[in-house]
């Protein structure tokens, strides 16, 4: 089943009549950067396949990541908790002294 260049040439016509000539270089730009981007992901799949079957024994475990995940979390929160308590320290004396002195 091979395509022709009468067949290529009323596919172009219907295309024309379809979308309109000042639309075909904007539609043109479009499929060519959906193309760009459908290759370079097909690309990056076949790059991480590889890797994976060959990185087995490199790869962390589960556990090992949730160690990870775990401690960055903790870390997080006493910076957090030290934070606020440097900011509770100076919000609780008053800058001046509240109570009017009577003359």
């Amino acid at each position: 089943m091979n395509i022709g260049w009468m067949e290529i040439l009323i596919i172009l016509l219907v295309v024309i009549v379809l979308f309109g000539a000042a639309k075909l270089p904007e539609l043109a730009r479009s499929m060519g950067r959906s193309m760009r981007i459908f290759k370079s992901e097909m690309k990056e799949m076949k790059n991480e396949n590889g890797n994976d079957k060959s990185d087995k024994g490199s790869h962390k475990s589960k556990k090992d990541d949730q160690i990870q995940a775990d401690t960055i979390v903790q870390t997080d929160a006493i910076i957090v908790e030290s934070d606020s308590t440097k900011a509770a320290d100076t919000t609780d004396k008053p800058a001046a002294d509240p109570t009017p002195k009577s003359k």
